[in-house]
């Protein structure tokens, strides 16, 4: 039998995504075109970034990174996620590419992060929206380093590990106190 699947019927997996498609090179190539004879000024920062760009999905959350002399690396959990756009233009619908970007509730007016060069832009959209709504359904049993790091805090292993223990102690304090009252109303 044929192992390999046309990429029509193949499944979507974001967790074997970790580059951009080749294809965004040569948008990058049609971009900085529009700088005239002053392309190669716009097509060498876009080649490193290319050159550099990676992803990285995995259960917690996603990570980007990219960069020659400065390196950027962000990392969201999908809790922190509030809100994910599907952008295309015309020559990336022609190349059949798109740019999801991520929202946190950060309060900058841009994306947190841009996820470029995906072919399956829609199908990684709708699993990012399944994850971030599943990451928001999360029982109440989650460590505190987990909620602390969700509301976007930065904070020290310390400061998360004193946070976790103080969770603990506060729900054995209910336990406790929920056992007095049925010792309470047993006697009563």
């Amino acid at each position: 039998m044929n192992d390999k699947l046309p990429a029509s019927t193949k499944p979507f997996d974001p967790f074997a995504i970790t580059r951009p498609a080749p294809v965004l090179m040569f948008y990058y190539f049609l971009t900085s075109l529009l700088g005239g004879p002053a392309f190669i000024f716009a097509l060498v920062p876009l080649a490193c970034k290319y050159v550099t760009l990676r992803y990285k999905f995995d259960d917690k959350g996603i990570s980007a990174s990219h960069g020659v002399l400065f390196k950027r690396e962000t990392l969201l959990t999908y809790r922190r996620i509030q809100d994910i756009h599907l952008t295309h233009n015309i020559v990336q619908r022609w190349l059949g590419l798109a740019t999801v970007s991520i929202q946190t509730a950060s309060g900058a007016a841009g994306a947190e992060m841009s996820i470029e060069g995906i072919l399956e832009a829609e199908a990684l959209r709708d699993f990012l929206y399944e994850r971030m709504r599943g990451a928001k359904g999360l029982d109440h049993e989650e460590s505190a380093a987990t909620a602390v790091a969700s509301v976007g805090h930065q904070g020290t292993t310390e400061q998360l590990a004193a946070a976790d223990e103080a969770t603990v102690l506060l729900r054995d304090i209910r336990d406790a106190l929920v056992a007095l009252a049925k010792r309470r109303e047993a006697q009563s």
